[in-house]
């Protein structure tokens, strides 16, 4: 009888268009990033697919230039065209609507006050009449050096003041500055009369009404009656009565209201524009020169990328936000004969989010067996009377052949009960350490056959189950410094590989970081209408450790992160701020290196916290050569520890 050939194995393949859609890529990256054909993630500035940034290759860029994760990659260019998308969709509403007044953004710098952020959107701000917005004396000082130079581009002052504060506007002002301090509590109404009056000069000036419309999403507490800021429509009254009395209503040319930040239902900008342009016809009816709405801030960004009413989405347009807003102004002005006002948003996260990511290099996995050790179960089976619970357990492990026909799911049940049980037997003194142990193996052998037969398509019972056993992915970060978000208000962002996109991710995890908190760790993901509790990645390659030498570094992105993370980090563990590079297009459309900004050394963050490092030097410098004469230490070993320590006061805060 001729021998037959064994049929052969097809090997799964796995296409870009399947990575696209588990990492929802086409669904949060806003036409700013793809995925290209060799599996590496791609930036597109000006959303032209033919003019890509390969951020994989970026990374190896960076490598070789000894320039370590984690790492911000900032992207001008993205930041340029969201620029001009908000800028195109008020003009074109305002045509549309043939509104008689323009339009303003003025970029609140407390989203992100890099020098380098802040000083490419006052460039193109200039040209697109736009300004930008601060909330604090330091805030203030960083606005009045950048538009050093751009008199006319307003500059829009909020949060409390004190007489100082106030002066120095009144000073600005009076120097030829477009700045406009925005009334945020009544006495500060006097503030502003008091140093007008000391310096001849009464700027124009807001006042921020407290609207009834409530706030929606995480921040609803900043709006409506309970806000922290702002007057009521009562108060206002008082205020107009107040300036009328004391001759300087005339600089009361601006009516302003927030009602908070990341609005993700259009319902809520409708009512808010509403009732503000009722107060702002009624304030003009009531002889205010008000020429200004300023509607605050709150445009949305999609993070999870399901476009729906949720905290990390949002279910309308940019060019519905615009619409929107134009059309409910003038349809209330024209109703009431009053003339349009010139329209003004504080958008800021819509501006930015894009514009950065943040990349950081997995340093290792954990993972539970899904084969047990086959010695050790047999090492506890051997003892005189093996406990129950790993009889029972073993049994269950047993019965896992498909062949057999068993119902997983009671399997599973069975498993999880002798678990349990072992747990507290062991705690009561009554199972020895090997025979926990093998228990403890044998059921995440039987978890693990569970999750694999039935896929995305858990049954309610072991729902939990993916959690339980998930794989954790140690990555070489600091949620606390890059990612406080996520951690303190629960913000979902998009993170994915950034290459190795042509393969099929056959593991699932949540990330951990490197600080010693329990906390610091990432686990949740945009899943579409529900997150995900864990990610979809790779296994190392080639079968060797992420970090054993050779291994080619895996690298994990954290995408919309220029909208807040890279100011509200702290120094937990004293890891400081990342490096961070400027990544654009050139006119011969490749990409290049544009800037470098280095991060934090361990000298500076220990600084901050009021450690002298050169003292630390000569201290540590003392003990070596103690230690060195004391015969605790070779020469060469002495020598070691001294460049090791001088080294990493210079160094990086983050592993390298």
């Amino acid at each position: 009888m001729e021998a037959t050939s064994p049929t052969p194995v097809i090997a799964r393949t796995w296409t870009i268009a399947e990575s696209t859609e588990t990492y929802l890529v086409d669904a949060w990256g806003g036409g700013y990033f793809g995925i290209s054909q060799r599996g590496t993630v791609e930036a597109y500035p000006d959303q032209n697919p033919s003019r890509p940034i390969d951020l994989h290759e970026v990374m190896r860029g960076l490598a070789g230039r000894e320039i370590g994760t984690p790492l911000i990659i900032r992207l001008p260019g993205v930041l340029e065209h969201r620029m001009r998308h908000l800028r195109r969709a008020f003009d074109d509403a305002i045509a549309q609507a043939e509104y008689d007044e323009g339009y303003a953004c003025v970029y609140p710098i407390k989203v992100n006050q890099e020098r380098h952020v802040c000083e490419a959107i006052r460039d193109l701000g200039a040209e697109l009449g736009f300004g930008l917005e601060v909330g604090s004396k330091p805030e203030l000082i960083a606005g009045l050096a950048l538009t050093q130079d751009y008199d006319e581009m307003p500059l829009v002052c909020n949060g409390f003041k004190d007489t100082e504060y106030v002066e120095t506007v009144v000073l600005a002002s009076k120097m030829g500055r477009n700045i406009i301090p925005v009334v945020e509590q009544a006495h500060e109404l006097q503030l502003i009369r008091e140093s007008a009056a000391r310096h001849e000069a009464l700027p124009d000036f807001g006042i921020r009404a407290k609207l009834a419309t409530p706030g929606v999403g995480r921040w609803a507490s900043s709006a409506g009656f309970r806000g922290k800021f702002g007057l009521t429509v009562g108060e206002i009254l008082h205020a107009v009565d107040y300036l009328k009395q004391e001759g300087i209503l005339e600089g009361f040319t601006m009516l302003h209201c927030h009602v908070g930040s990341q609005i993700f239902d259009i319902r809520t900008v409708k009512y808010v524009v509403s009732e503000l342009a009722h107060l702002y016809v009624e304030l003009v009816r009531a002889g205010a020169p008000i020429g200004t709405l300023d509607l605050g801030g709150g445009l949305g960004v999609d993070y999870d990328g399901s476009g729906s009413a949720s905290d990390s989405s949002m279910n309308y347009t940019l060019e519905q936000y615009a619409a929107d807003i134009v059309y409910r102004v003038k349809a209330v002005c024209d109703e009431a004969d009053v003339p349009h006002p010139r329209l003004m948003t504080e958008s800021g996260r819509a501006l930015v989010a894009h514009s950065s990511l943040l990349v950081c290099e997995v340093i290792g996995s954990r993972r539970f067996r899904e084969e047990p050790d086959s010695a050790l179960i047999a090492s506890a089976l051997a003892a005189e009377e093996p406990p129950q619970p790993l009889l029972d357990l073993h049994d269950a492990f047993e019965r896992l052949d498909p062949d057999e026909g068993h119902d997983l799911l009671e399997i599973y049940a069975d498993a999880a009960h002798a678990l349990a049980e072992a747990t507290d037997l062991f705690t009561l003194g009554y199972i020895d350490l090997r025979s926990r142990a093998a228990c403890e193996e044998l059921y995440w052998a039987v978890g693990s056959a569970a999750l694999e037969q039935f896929g995305d398509d858990l049954p309610d019972s072991i729902a939990g189950l993916p959690d339980e056993l998930a794989d954790l992915y140690f990555v070489n970060l600091s949620v606390f410094q890059s990612l406080l978000d996520s951690w303190g208000i629960r913000q979902l962002f998009p993170i994915m590989p950034i290459h190795r996109l042509d393969e099929e991710p056959t593991r699932r995890g949540v990330l951990a970081d490197i600080t010693c908190d329990s906390d610091g760790r990432i686990d949740r993901f945009p899943g579409g209408a529900e997150e995900k509790t864990t990610l979809e990645l790779h296994a190392a390659a080639h079968g060797k450790d992420f970090t054993q030498n050779g291994a080619d570094p895996y690298y994990i992105g954290i995408f919309l992160t220029g909208a807040y993370q890279e100011t509200l980090g702290d120094l937990h563990n004293l890891l400081g701020d990342t490096n961070a590079v400027h990544v654009v297009i050139g006119n011969d459309g490749r990409w290049r290196i544009d800037a470098i900004v280095e991060g934090e050394s361990v000298r500076e963050v220990l600084g901050y916290v009021q450690y002298d490092a050169d003292e630390i030097r000569r201290r540590l410098h003392r003990d070596v050569e103690l230690a060195i004469e004391n015969e605790r230490l070779s020469l060469s070993e002495g020598t070691s520890l001294r460049r090791f320590l001088d080294e990493s006061l210079q160094g990086y805060t983050y592993l390298e």
